[in-house]
């Protein structure tokens, strides 16, 4: 155990020189590189356009995939307000409301009707064919 610790401590003082016997790498200094030269764009940026007014407005009604909805919006350059609808898988119909004056955005959710409850009927018809025999024991 004595050997071991000893060699240990050879090891730590053989590996530890001073800081300043310590080698240190030369460095070649950093290459100096011309800066790039972009061509001006050959189009002006001017991205500001004025505020539209438009409306715009959709219905989807589709009875066999169930599907029932719709947006509408109308914008006056200033205001922009709408709505949209959605079917609900319960049969309600939830309403969504909309705002925006550039003073933030103003939104209220209505859901209207009542829940539709539906009766469970099997898609598949009862076999025409007996039950297969299974003896008693």
């Amino acid at each position: 155990m004595k050997f071991l610790i000893i060699i240990v401590l050879a090891a730590v003082a053989l590996a530890d020189k001073p800081a300043n016997k310590r080698a240190t790498p030369a460095y070649k200094p950093a290459p100096a590189y011309p800066a790039p030269a972009y061509p001006a764009p050959g189009y002006s940026k001017s991205y500001d356009y004025p505020a539209q007014p438009y409306s715009f407005a959709y219905d989807v009604k589709d009875d066999p995939s169930y599907n029932n909805f719709g947006h509408q919006e109308n914008a006056d350059g200033k205001v922009v307000s709408g709505s949209y609808q959605v079917v609900l898988p319960d049969g309600r119909t939830q309403v969504y409301t909309y705002k925006d004056d550039g003073y933030g955005l103003v939104a209220s959710v209505k859901t209207e009707g009542a829940i539709k409850t539906y009766d469970y009927k099997p898609a598949y018809k009862a076999s025409a064919y007996p039950a297969p025999y299974a003896p008693k024991y």
